[in-house]
């Protein structure tokens, strides 16, 4: 029983936070509001990491702006409803992100590592993939 209402806080915490940062990136675009650091690998390097544009696409999804987060990130508008799975299977049933197969985890990354690299070939049809 004392596990389980630890979880119960940890979940309400978890929530509360996500919930804390949806609201901040709802009112505030991260495209002018200028509260937002900047991506350091793209201003070291100015290639696009996986990440570039997550915050820009998040706030254009919370907005119902779906396509114009779509051209911000794909994977992260690809990866959300997985993403919401995952989450809602493990505050119902802690341990299962632990007990995915190898292979899936080794998929996911392969699929994040292709696309950091599609997404910095300046040619077509891969310069959909950079944030614009």
């Amino acid at each position: 029983m004392r596990q389980r209402g630890r979880r119960s806080w940890f979940a309400l915490a978890l929530g509360a936070a996500l919930a804390g940062g949806a609201w901040v990136l709802y009112r505030f675009n991260p495209a002018t509001a200028g509260i937002y650091p900047p991506c350091p690998f793209h201003a070291l390097t100015g290639m696009y990491c996986p990440g570039c544009g997550s915050l820009r696409a998040t706030h254009e999804f919370l907005h119902g702006r779906i396509g114009a987060a779509f051209r911000l990130n794909p994977l992260l508008v690809l990866a959300l409803p997985l993403l919401a799975l995952i989450g809602a299977a493990e505050l119902r049933k802690p341990g299962r992100i632990s007990r995915l197969p190898a292979w899936v985890i080794w998929g996911i990354l392969g699929v994040i590592l292709a696309f950091w690299v599609l997404r910095n070939v300046p040619c077509y049809p891969f310069t959909g993939l950079a944030p614009h």
